[in-house]
């Protein structure tokens, strides 16, 4: 898969590009923008934790990349006063993987499991007794001598995310007290980040560049962000270093990005639907054979935004554009006469 600069899963290699990332995250509530209705159900629960003086209950985060999962267990660490480990389901390969992390930690200590979908089955079931009971059962030596250990563990909280919750083990999605979806964010949010980032990064964007970008950034913080930051390179080395109205418009034409945020990939797949098969429906396996695309791509980090802003349906029979997507990729629909060019 190429990396794309609006790929809310592309990964950051650069260690000044991860300083940076961190930099840019809130810490508490108070810096969050947007996701109000979550926030306000997390801090009631925060405040009754802390008042019996327990961990809060096991929280489940889930909704498309890059809208601040990671960064909201951040933030609930932080509310708690509570240290914060940090992991990923592919991470623990192994049930002995997750019992040295779960046996050091201490009470009222969070464990952030990022794609916790994708834990082994394994893991998984040593982890339901260790959720509900705070127990871990363990099995020593081998063959007929082999026994079970059961450990007694700390009052812990685990914060899992994932962008598929459907994926989740029945029995693994039932021992989370708090399950919530992070939505995409509204644009005047999107904006407020923009210029917070731009504060924290000392770079100076008037409010009319920065609404473009907001209209350009997919609704996703993580996309906001890293295009201030190409912006900003554009403005360093093309002009004095401000960003504007013109520095933005000619960086983003420069990075292909259109009005919606959408990039070449998005057009691609959508004129292929429109253009292979007359606007769709199509399945998603034509659309991996015909656009490169791993499947988890199309379905995790093109389709949830496409959907979102009305260019895209997904049907029983597959996928299906909209009107819409005509009127901005400038085709004329099915129904209507093709313009004479007399």
């Amino acid at each position: 898969m190429i990396d794309r600069i609006v790929n809310t899963g592309a990964p950051v290699e650069d260690p000044v590009e991860i300083e940076l990332e961190v930099s840019l995250r809130p810490r508490d509530f108070a810096s969050y923008t947007g996701q109000e209705r979550l926030k306000q159900n997390l801090k009631l629960a925060i405040e009754a934790a802390r008042k019996r003086d327990e961990p809060m209950d096991h929280v489940l985060l889930y909704g498309p990349p890059g809208l601040g999962k990671t960064t909201m267990a951040s933030v609930i660490a932080y509310e708690m006063g509570a240290q914060i480990r940090i992991t990923s389901g592919p991470a623990i390969e192994r049930a002995g993987d997750l019992a040295s992390l779960l046996t050091n930690l201490q009470d009222g200590d969070i464990l952030f499991i990022d794609e916790i979908h994708r834990l082994n089955r394994s893991v998984e079931e040593v982890l339901y007794s260790a959720m509900e009971d705070f127990k871990l059962d363990i099995m020593i030596g081998k063959g007929p001598s082999a026994r079970s250990l059961r450990l007694d563990l700390p009052k812990f909280t685990i914060i899992g995310a994932t962008t598929r919750v459907g994926a989740l083990a029945g029995p693994l999605r039932d021992r989370f007290g708090h399950i919530h979806r992070l939505e995409f964010y509204k644009p005047d949010e999107i904006r407020q980040i923009i210029q917070r980032a731009a504060g924290i990064l000392n770079v100076k964007i008037d409010r009319p560049a920065a609404e473009e970008l907001a209209t350009r950034a997919r609704l996703t913080p993580r996309i906001a962000n890293r295009l201030l930051k190409r912006v900003r390179d554009y403005a360093d080395v093309n002009g004095d270093g401000i960003i504007d109205t013109v520095i933005s418009t000619q960086a983003l034409q420069l990075l292909e990005i259109d009005e919606l945020g959408l990039d070449p990939t998005d057009r691609m797949l959508l004129r292929t639907i429109i253009d292979n098969y007359n606007g769709g429906p199509v399945g998603v396996e034509t659309l991996v054979a015909l656009t490169a695309e791993e499947r988890s791509t199309i379905e995790d980090f093109i389709e949830p935004y496409l959907m979102q802003i009305g260019l895209l349906e997904r049907t029983p029979r597959g996928r299906k554009v909209t009107p819409k997507t005509y009127r901005h990729l400038g085709r004329p629909q099915p129904d209507e006469p093709v313009p004479s060019l007399l």
